[in-house]
């Protein structure tokens, strides 16, 4: 079969299964599989696929026809130009999420500035802002083992210097200057896409209105005996306001929003 062939064949699989971005998808599959770029396939719709790789493929597009995310079938995601393996314990970095990269960067830390990354699954956010601001002191945490272990290997893989441990949000936590937190925040009742629904609930859904763990968050802080100088979270645009509620009876007032990333600064 050409690659002609099986990208009309595969793409059909796919778009008969609602998959909205169907021919990307197979283009990158096959991308992957050949280790071409996506250019080299378009130019040679006549190369031969061999039996092997053509097996290979299929099982990737079935996989892909059940809404299974493209990052978990790949093994790995782009979160600011960089290559995170990512798997089902963990969630697939998002584009909004980088926003939260920019801001604390725009801080322009100090050197030694303490910085934690709060639930941190793939490692992303903390592993860029170690390699993004490599004077400071980056640490990371997460209740799940599995993440631990995939941040870890991720920070291996990057050569970044970023302290791991397990604590549930702040309970293992010692005085930080910033922290940065991506918890989950989905509203228990809120409609999310199909593929989404392949990423582990419990590190999308944050209760009734979504700020379960903010709350929880917030509260920590007020009983910790320090307090960072900034925090940054992620949420919903519409729940900013409740999420600024939230931290003002922790002391935190909102300097900046960016997106999906708000900035609470120390009163």
């Amino acid at each position: 079969m050409t690659v002609s062939d099986w990208l009309r064949q595969a793409q059909a699989n796919l778009e008969a299964a609602k998959v909205d971005t169907a021919r990307l998808d197979c283009l990158v599959l096959l991308a992957d599989e050949l280790d071409k770029d996506k250019g080299w396939l378009l130019s040679h719709p006549e190369y031969e696929l061999q039996g092997s790789i053509l097996k290979i493929l299929n099982t990737k597009v079935t996989q892909r026809a059940t809404h299974t995310p493209l990052a978990y079938i790949r093994g790995h995601a782009e979160f600011y130009g960089r290559d995170f393996m990512v798997n089902p314990h963990t969630l697939v970095p998002r584009p909004e999420t980088e926003s939260i990269i920019e801001l604390v960067k725009s801080l322009e830390p100090a050197a030694g500035t303490r910085i934690l990354d709060i639930g941190t699954g793939s490692g992303c956010i903390a592993i860029t802002t170690a390699l993004e601001i490599p004077n400071a002191e980056v640490s990371a945490c997460d209740i799940d083992k599995n993440c631990l272990e995939t941040a870890q290997q991720n920070a291996q893989n990057l050569g970044a210097t970023v302290t791991f441990f397990a604590s549930d949000l702040l309970s293992q936590a010692t005085p930080q200057d910033i922290l940065l937190a991506n918890l989950p925040y989905v509203p228990d009742n809120f409609q999310i896409n199909t593929a989404a629904t392949h990423e582990p609930r419990h590190a999308l859904f944050g209760g009734p209105d979504g700020l379960d763990l903010y709350r929880t968050l917030f509260a920590q802080l007020t009983e910790a005996g320090w307090q960072p100088q900034y925090v940054l979270a992620e949420s919903l645009p519409f729940q900013h306001k409740a999420l600024d509620k939230i931290a003002q009876l922790a002391d935190f007032t909102l300097h900046t929003t960016d997106g999906f990333i708000q900035l609470f600064k120390r009163q």
